[in-house]
């Protein structure tokens, strides 16, 4: 391959993005049977109330029970699941000449434009 035609020489014009940290396994879907969630509760009612939790989201977990004296409660990962946002769906502006959506009967670019 000549080095003319790579600006500064460069042989590769393809650059091997897994030395840089991304994660190019997109399908590991968190809360699925494959990768349950990891979570961390600290007494047996919390630990009903996040599998009930869990239960109504449809996801799979692996909760495991923490009752040393400075245990620490790791449910991070549901939550960040849980409040998930949905995606913002606009209304679509009727076109120039179709009637006004506000019930004038006039065409759009005379009314609310």
């Amino acid at each position: 391959m000549s080095d003319k035609f790579f600006f500064k020489g460069r042989q590769d014009a393809r650059q091997n993005h897994t030395n840089h940290g991304y994660q190019t396994n997109a399908v590991s879907k968190a809360g699925s049977k494959k990768y349950p969630l990891q979570l961390v509760v600290t007494t047996d009612e919390r630990k009903q109330e996040v599998e009930r939790l869990v239960g109504e989201a449809d996801l799979y977990a692996e909760i495991t029970l923490d009752k040393t004296a400075n245990g620490v409660e790791s449910i991070a990962e549901l939550t960040a699941l849980l409040n998930k946002a949905s995606p913002v769906v606009l209304d679509k502006t009727p076109a120039r000449n179709d009637p006004c959506y506000c019930g004038s009967g006039k065409k759009y670019k005379k009314c609310c434009a």
